[in-house]
């Protein structure tokens, strides 16, 4: 993993975002934040475990399934699998030891 401050690749709105094999921060004092970094390598692991490709199909895909439902887009980002497992376990620092395969699977809910 590489992290990198990259201040202007960061969308509006958030601080940073995981894109195999590197964590982009917009802040350098996020570096440092534990649990930011941790939520961030729960994705890095997302994205191995779908060869990276298709997780950012699946993303996308899901993110706007998740519109469709919640006719929010904050809402809809907050409920896409990746992010829910990634905010769900993003304190346990020790998550990505002990974590199974595929755990964003368990995850997905529909409403």
């Amino acid at each position: 993993m590489f992290l990198i401050v990259a201040k202007y690749l960061i969308p509006k709105g958030y601080r940073g975002m995981a894109l195999f094999p590197f964590v982009l921060v917009k802040y350098d004092f996020d570096k440092s934040n534990g649990v930011f970094v941790n939520h961030e390598k729960i994705h890095l692991r997302q994205q191995i475990e779908l060869l990276i490709l298709p997780f950012f199909i699946w993303y996308v895909l899901e993110f706007f399934i998740r519109l469709i439902q919640y006719k929010n887009k904050d809402l809809a980002y907050r409920n896409i699998s990746f992010e829910r497992e990634a905010y769900a376990k993003e304190s346990e620092i020790n998550y990505l030891k002990n974590r199974y395969f595929f755990q964003f699977l368990h995850y997905i809910k529909i409403k």
